[in-house]
C-alpha cells in the first residue's frame, strides 16, 4: 500500500460548493418505503400476536429513489430513469419525485409491472414487522427498449451516471452491461452500487461500491483486514476492468483501491441509529464529488463523512450540504493554514455548519496590507468574542480603489496566507467590492467586530447583523499603529519602531 497524506479540507469544501452545477443520471430499482408508527398495548384475541395501534404513517423513496433524493438534497440535479408499475405505489413515487424537483420524464409506468413497496411497522421506534410487496422479474423487450431510449435521450445532460441495483429486475439480463457500454462510448463515468455475487454484469464500469460483506461474496471469501480488502478489490478490477473499487466498511470507514494504489479512510465514531439508505447516500455523495472536480480519494473522504451523518438518523435519511460541511469540519479538526482560505460560497456553508454545531461566528474585515501589532491585537480581541472568526479581506483591486495605485504592498494571496496562519483566524474570504456588505449578508455572522475608531452607526453591515439577532462589538486599537503610517516611515527612510 502506498501511503499518502490526508487530503486537505479546502478542495473538499470547494467540491461541495460546486454540487449545484452537477447533474446525475440515476438508473435502477425504485422502491416506495412506508413507515407506520404506533404503540402495542395488548395481544390480539384472534391469535397470540401483538396489536399495533397506528399513530401515523409516512412515505419515502427507497432504492434508486433514495439516491435521487440525496442528490437533490445536496443541491444538485438528478434525472431518474426506470420502469415502475402503473399502480398506487408507482403513482406515489412519481408524485414524490416531482415534488422533490427531479425530472421524471425518464420514468415509464407499465401495467404489467409491480412497483416494489416495503412497509415497516414500528412501536416506540422499534421495528416489529416489515411487509414487502414486490415481483422480481427482468424487463420485457418493450420495457427494455423504453428504458434504453430514455437513457440515451437523457445521457447528454448528465455529468456522471449511477446504476443503483437493488436486484428487483431493472438491471438484470444484461441491461447494466448495455448501459455501461453506452456510457463508455459517450465518455461518461458510471458508478455501480452492486447486488449479488456476479459482478461480470457490471464489467467496464468506472467503479463499483460494495460493502465489505458484498466484496467478500463477490470474490468467494471473507475479507476483513486492509490487505484482504485490497486483494479482493484488485481481483475484481483485473477480472471486470473496473478503474477502481470503493469498499464501504461500516465502522472502519471506506477503502479506495486501484490496481496500483489503496487508501483506507477512517470513519468518525458516532452513535448509530439506522443504516437504512446509508449506501445510497455514500454513492450519491461520491458521484457528486467526482463530478464536482474532486479526485477519488477526496470524493471518498466526502462520502465517508456523509455516511457518518445519515447513520445517526432514523429511516431512509438524506442530508444537506450544511450537515456535510459540518461533518467534514469535525473530521478534519481545527482548520489548518491554507485550508482556511475559502470562497464566499464555501465560507457560507462552513458558517452554517459551525452554527449547526452551536458555535458562535464572528466577522471582521480590512485590507491588512502590512501586518502589524495593531492588526494582531484587533484579531485577538475579535476572536475572544466568538467561537469562530471569519475575516473578510479586500482584494487587490479593492485596496487600490480605497488606498491608491501604490497599494497593496502585498498581494491578496500573500495577505490571505499570512492571516490564515494566525491562531485567531478560522477562515479568510477575499471580497472584490469596496465594502464587505454582500459577504456579511451571505454569512450572517452572530457578531460583527470593528475597531473603536468606528461607531456602530458607521460600521458596514451593522444593521444587517442586528436585524438578524446579532450584535456589533467595537474593540480598542493599539495607538500609533497603521499600515499607512508604516509605509510613510519607510518611504521617508525612518524607523518603524
Amino acid at each position: 500500500m502506498i501511503k499518502h497524506n490526508p487530503p486537505s479540507a479546502e478542495p473538499l469544501h470547494r467540491a461541495i460548493a460546486r454540487f449545484g452545477d452537477v447533474t446525475v443520471l440515476v438508473v435502477g430499482d425504485l422502491i416506495l418505503d412506508r413507515f407506520v408508527n404506533g404503540v402495542i398495548e395488548r395481544i390480539s384475541p384472534e391469535a397470540p400476536i401483538p396489536v399495533l395501534h397506528g399513530r401515523g404513517e409516512t412515505s419515502a423513496m427507497g432504492g434508486a429513489g433514495n439516491v435521487v433524493a440525496n442528490i437533490v438534497s445536496l443541491g444538485a440535479r438528478a434525472i431518474p430513469v426506470s420502469v415502475i408499475g402503473a399502480d398506487t405505489a408507482g403513482d406515489n413515487l412519481v408524485r414524490m419525485l416531482g415534488e422533490l424537483g427531479a425530472d421524471t420524464a425518464g420514468l415509464a409506468q407499465e401495467r404489467g409491472r409491480m412497483t416494489s413497496s416495503k412497509s415497516r411497522f414500528s412501536a416506540l421506534n422499534q421495528q416489529v414487522l416489515r411487509f414487502d410487496e414486490e415481483e422480481i422479474k427482468p424487463l420485457s423487450a418493450h420495457e427494455r427498449a423504453m428504458l434504453l431510449d430514455h437513457f440515451q435521450a437523457e445521457l447528454p445532460r448528465a455529468d456522471i451516471v449511477i446504476l443503483s441495483d437493488y436486484g428487483k429486475g431493472i438491471l438484470l439480463d444484461g441491461v447494466a452491461g448495455e448501459l455501461i457500454a453506452i456510457c463508455r462510448d459517450a465518455g461518461k463515468p458510471v458508478l455501480v452500487d452492486p447486488k449479488g455475487h456476479d459482478y461480470a454484469r457490471y464489467a467496464g464500469a468506472t467503479a463499483v461500491t460494495p460493502n465489505r460483506k458484498e466484496l467478500g461474496e463477490a470474490v468467494g471469501r471473507k475479507v476483513f483486514a486492509d490487505d484482504e480488502i485490497e486483494e479482493a478489490a484488485r481481483d475484481l478490477i483485473a477480472t471486470h476492468d473496473f478503474d477502481f473499487v470503493v469498499a464501504t466498511r461500516s465502522e472502519k470507514g471506506m477503502s479506495v483501491v486501484t490496481a496500483e494504489d489503496a487508501r483506507h479512510i477512517a470513519t468518525q465514531a458516532r452513535e448509530v441509529f439506522d443504516v437504512s439508505g446509508a449506501g445510497d447516500t455514500v454513492i450519491a455523495t461520491f458521484a457528486l464529488s467526482l463530478a464536482a472536480g474532486a479526485d477519488r480519494v477526496q470524493a471518498a473522504v466526502i462520502a465517508n463523512a456523509a455516511g457518518g451523518v445519515v447513520v445517526g438518523k432514523r429511516g431512509t435519511a438524506r442530508l444537506t450540504v450544511e450537515e456535510l460541511s459540518g461533518a467534514l469540519f469535525r473530521s478534519h479538526g481545527p482548520t489548518a493554514h491554507k485550508d482556511a482560505i475559502l470562497d464566499a460560497t464555501s465560507a457560507a456553508r462552513m458558517v452554517a455548519a459551525w452554527k449547526a454545531e452551536g458555535l458562535s461566528v464572528g466577522f471582521t474585515n480590512g485590507c491588512f496590507d502590512i501586518l502589524h501589532a495593531g492588526h494582531v491585537s484587533l484579531l485577538h480581541a475579535a476572536r475572544s468574542q466568538c467561537d469562530r472568526l471569519v475575516l473578510g479581506l479586500n482584494s487587490d483591486a479593492s485596496v487600490r480603489r480605497l488606498k491608491g495605485p501604490g497599494r497593496p504592498v502585498n498581494d491578496q494571496h500573500d495577505r490571505a496566507c499570512v492571516l490564515a496562519a494566525l491562531a485567531s483566524v478560522d477562515a479568510v474570504v477575499v471580497f472584490e467590492e469596496d465594502t464587505p456588505l454582500a459577504l456579511i449578508e451571505a454569512l450572517m455572522p452572530d457578531i460583527l467586530v470593528k475597531g473603536a475608531d468606528y461607531t456602530v452607526a458607521t460600521v458596514v453591515g451593522a444593521d444587517v447583523v442586528q436585524k438578524g439577532g446579532g450584535r456589533v462589538v467595537l474593540v480598542d486599537l493599539v495607538a500609533g499603529k497603521s499600515t499607512t503610517g508604516t509605509i510613510g516611515k519607510l518611504r521617508a527612510g525612518g524607523t518603524t519602531n
